[in-house]
Formats: C-alpha cells, structure tokens, sequence
C-alpha cells in the first residue's frame, strides 16, 4: 500500500491523497478529503474504507486525525452534482478540499479521477494501492455518513441511515412511495424518470 508514495517521499517530495464518498447514490452530497501524512508511515489500514465495519472506520478516522499533518475536505451538494453532473461536481470537491489542505503539497493521488490542475497520479482503485489514498477514504466515507445520519433525522421516511450509500430496493420502493426530498439528485435515473413523466402528466 506504499508502492506509490515511497519513491516520491524518498525524493523528498510531499504527497497528497484524495478521495471521495458519495458518487453512486441517489441522494445527498458528494464528499471529498484531501490528506497529507507524514512521510514513511508505515500502512496502519486493511484496506478500501468500504470494507471496513463502521467501527473500524471510526476507530482509524480518529488516528488518521491525530498523525495527519493536514486534513483538507469539502462537500459539493445535490444541487450542484445536477448542474455540473457527477464526474465534474466530484473533481470539483477534490479540487476544494485539496485548497482546504493549505499546505503546500507536490503530488496528487487519487483514486481514478484525474485532477487536470495539478500534478496528478490517478490510480484505479488508488484507496487499495495508496496510503494517502485510503485514508482520505476513510475520512470522506466518516463525514459523509454524519452528514446522512443528519438528514436521516429530516427525512426518516427514506431511512437514510440505512440508505446513504449505493441504490437499495428498499430506497427504490421509497421513491415510488414518497415525494423525492431536496436532497435526491434529480438528474439521476430513476428520479429523473420519475420527474419527467410528472412533467408529462401535468402538461
């Protein structure tokens, strides 16, 4: 998991990882975090934050919290996913969180998107191959989860908690249930379906 940093850290060169939570599903925001740790940590994570129980999520957010010699994150909302669509909201979360850094950094990692704008090396599956990478998982994934849990609060009939991540059955029948909330992307099938044969309905 230091293939990829080692050589760089070795030329005396600092690296930034970043990744995001929250491209797949049908509601809420795209979350990303932009992190620099201190050269030659040794690999302290199993794996994709994905993976992990949500305990051992939130036991290794609050390490990476204590080494991390700067944490930068940033949220791009529903609305702004439906306007750029997804690839461009996400480039434009990891580009936000990597000025949230306010560090000066030399490489990029992320994990597939490739960041035009900088020196930017965008492995497939980068949270399993990078350090850096995998622990920006982990702390996208935490922060976007509480921002679900919150919403789950407002809007407890889509049982956010439960249905924060990638499409489920049970969100589906929801939505053929209840009214899309201000959070769902519209743009996004089958609620942009279901928006247009509205449209249709009422016209």
């Amino acid at each position: 998991m230091l293939n990829w940093e080692l050589p760089l850290w070795e030329k005396g060169l600092i690296v930034a990882g970043v990744d995001e939570a929250g491209r797949g599903p049908l509601a809420g925001p795209v979350v990303a975090c932009a992190i620099i740790i201190p050269p030659f940590t040794e690999n302290f994570l199993k794996g994709d934050s994905k993976n992990m129980s949500k305990k051992e999520r939130e036991e290794a957010y609050e390490y990476i919290k204590q080494i991390a010699l700067a944490i930068g994150t940033a949220v791009v909302d529903s609305v702004v996913i439906d306007r750029l669509n997804i690839l461009k909201a996400t480039k434009l979360a990891m580009e936000r969180a990597l000025q949230d850094l306010k560090t000066k950094f030399d490489v990029v990692i992320t994990d597939h998107v490739r960041l035009e704008n900088y020196n930017c090396i965008p492995l497939t599956k980068g949270d399993e191959k990078s350090l850096s990478c995998a622990c920006a998982s982990v702390v996208a994934k935490v922060l976007r989860d509480k921002i679900m849990d919150h919403y789950h609060q407002l809007f407890p009939q889509f049982n956010f908690q439960k249905n924060k991540g990638y499409p489920t059955k049970e969100h589906i029948e929801k939505l053929g249930k209840y009214k899309p909330t201000p959070i769902h992307r519209k743009s996004f099938m089958p609620i942009k379906q279901m928006d247009m044969y509205a449209q249709t309905r009422s016209s």
